[in-house]
């Protein structure tokens, strides 16, 4: 498993829980993502047994656990399987006041770094304000002058551009550095600011990064996408 925290998706369809489940899959493989969404016979609305069922697998041998809901009913029957859990396992659970998808999204790309609950339940409530107000401003073109920071800049090769799935690459690789990065301006260890930015083929990017492994972390994003992410 590649991250210490789980996730429960509660939704009131059981459809939507497990797309939600499967993109944010896509974006962190390895990290353990787990739908609850549906009645029980197969309606509408939030099972009781199905929440506490996913809550239970994902802090099985002491893991811990973000959930995340869709609707306030699906909040209010997820706070009753809470309160209903032994100490011990309500302890390691955490429920997120994110938007479902995003959150879910941003929170599986944190997990799978290697966040610890508290991270990984920032990620996600931190989704909400990501596409709020005024995009990022592109950082100033030129050299950076100011000593300890590294910087490239680099153009899109890859048809789709900075889409969802290079997005999450990004992410993960450059949160696995011991530096801080921005790419035009943005938090390049988060996939939703880096999607945020909608940068298209033949989009010339700016990289910086400040910190004892900024160089490599530079160099590593230029690599990346010259190489088009694999999809040239």
């Amino acid at each position: 498993m590649s991250g210490s925290v789980a996730l429960v998706l509660v939704s009131h369809s059981a459809a939507l829980a497990a797309g939600a489940a499967e993109l944010a899959a896509q974006m962190a493989p390895g990290v353990l993502i787990l739908a609850a969404g549906g009645m029980d016979d197969g309606g509408l609305g939030t099972s009781f047994e199905a929440i506490e069922q996913a809550v239970l697998q994902a802090t099985a041998d002491g893991g811990s656990a973000v959930v995340l809901t869709d609707l306030g009913s699906a909040v209010l029957t997820t706070e009753s399987v809470l309160e209903m859990l032994d100490e011990a396992v309500s302890e390691r659970v955490r429920l997120a006041d994110a938007p479902f998808v995003e959150g879910a999204v941003a929170a599986a790309v944190t997990a799978f770094g290697g966040a610890d609950l508290g991270g990984v339940l920032d990620a996600a409530q931190g989704a909400g304000s990501t596409f709020a107000g005024s995009p990022a401003p592109a950082a100033a073109p030129g050299p950076v002058a100011q000593d300890g920071v590294v910087s490239a800049e680099t153009v899109l090769r890859n048809p789709l551009g900075l889409h969802a799935r290079p997005a999450a690459l990004m992410a993960r690789m450059l949160g696995s550095y011991d530096a801080r990065v921005t790419v035009n301006g943005v938090d390049a260890a988060s996939v939703l600011e880096l999607m945020k930015l909608g940068a298209t083929q033949g989009q010339r990017l700016r990289v910086e990064a400040t910190g004892a492994q900024g160089a490599q972390a530079v160099e590593a994003f230029v690599r990346a996408v010259e190489e088009g992410f694999g999809e040239v």
